[in-house]
């Protein structure tokens, strides 16, 4: 149960972080459309980083609780963890065989979603389409575990549909009477959307891997772990090695980011003051940079925030709680997006992603239904 503290906290990492990072990415992409690939390498470098500290001790492995000594089998008290000069990585709760198959799958659909822009995919129906990951959560869940869903929750589904399709269609129309549509747009636009789905499908299969990982390895290690209050949380070993081991994968794309960051430090530059002291205090200091390197940092920092504050959320609060708080986090994304930069809502945008919010609340409250029917029964 999380106290008030706690809450305030979490909840200021979501929403801080989660919308400020959509304004940061937008003004990026709104310039620079094929960065997809650089923005993740930076992103997922941070939190990498971040995380690295956690993961390394100075003390030994714990030995076995009871070790027999001597002849008779006399079994001694277990002694304390005895410090070391070198570092070493901190035991796993999980293998490395099913954090790899889960980065492959992570690292693949981070870099189509953020390749999705280089195709006119504005941000609003990007909030939206990714919003529709219960439709493939649903199907998979039907086809390879077996799960049964209410007619509430499949309702639900169906009205999220209805609202995908009309927030894709409707952005895909021509934004004024003078502007037209050539086959060229419309072939780049059905391309960007098929990278959505295709990163939509594969984000379904993660979820099913990480119910299965946390079924079979998290949640037994969080049950001995309980009387250790040292032992690490498991919400921080899986953010480092989901990002950490998807960092060599980036190498494949290592012509793109040299030619991004050269085309980004021919922006606009900008001069970032100082604070000033001492001698130097009567002169003005500062550095000039590109303006839109000041952008990437702020996109990468606020990811980090946000990637931190959805782990707190998701290992502390029941998946109807975080199906509800992300919801609530994804249409103020929309919100600020189209007051930030405009132009980009309609009347049948806003009709389909107030179908696809709605529908996500009516999925998640139907399974609450579902869990308090079968404590009945």
């Amino acid at each position: 149960m999380l106290s008030l503290s706690d809450w305030i906290t979490t909840l200021s990492l979501v929403f801080g972080g989660c919308c400020s990072n959509a304004i940061t990415l937008e003004h990026i992409t709104s310039r620079y459309p094929n960065a997809g690939v650089l923005i993740t390498f930076f992103q997922f470098l941070i939190v990498s980083l971040y995380g690295l500290p956690k993961q390394f001790t100075f003390n030994d492995p714990p030995e076995s609780k009871h070790a027999a000594n001597g002849p008779n089998g006399t079994v001694s008290a277990p002694t304390t963890p005895r410090r070391r000069w070198i570092p070493r990585l901190k035991n796993r709760q999980v293998p490395l065989l099913p954090y790899f198959i889960q980065v492959a799958l992570f690292f693949v659909l981070s870099t189509l979603n953020n390749a999705a822009f280089a195709y006119h995919i504005p941000m609003t129906v990007h909030i939206v389409f990714r919003s529709g990951g219960m439709i493939i959560n649903m199907i998979l869940g039907w086809m390879f575990t077996k799960k049964r869903y209410t007619v509430r929750q499949v309702a639900s589904v169906l009205v999220v549909t209805v609202g995908i399709i009309i927030t894709t269609l409707s952005a895909s129309k021509p934004k004024s009477r003078v502007a037209k549509v050539d086959t060229t747009d419309a072939s780049l636009y059905a391309m960007g959307i098929s990278i959505l789905g295709l990163a939509l499908v594969l984000s379904g299969f993660l979820g099913l891997i990480q119910d299965w990982v946390f079924a079979r390895y998290v949640a037994p290690a969080q049950a001995e772990a309980a009387s250790d209050p040292a032992e690490q949380s498991s919400w921080q070993e899986h953010m480092f090695y989901l990002h950490s081991l998807a960092l060599p994968m980036f190498y494949f794309s290592k012509d793109n980011i040299s030619t991004e960051l050269t085309r980004m430090s021919s922006s606009p530059p900008v001069f970032l003051s100082l604070p000033q002291s001492g001698p130097l205090a009567p002169y003005e200091a500062g550095l000039i940079v590109p303006s839109i390197f000041v952008y990437l940092l702020l996109n990468t920092c606020t990811q980090l925030v946000c990637v931190i504050g959805v782990n707190r959320l998701t290992g502390r609060v029941s998946s109807l709680t975080v199906t509800l708080i992300l919801t609530v986090r994804k249409a103020i994304s929309l919100l600020l997006s189209v007051a930030f930069y405009g132009g980009q809502g309609n009347t049948e945008m806003w009709a389909g992603a107030g179908l696809v919010f709605i529908g996500t609340i009516g999925y998640s409250t139907g399974n609450k239904s579902k869990d308090q029917k079968e404590k009945k029964d």
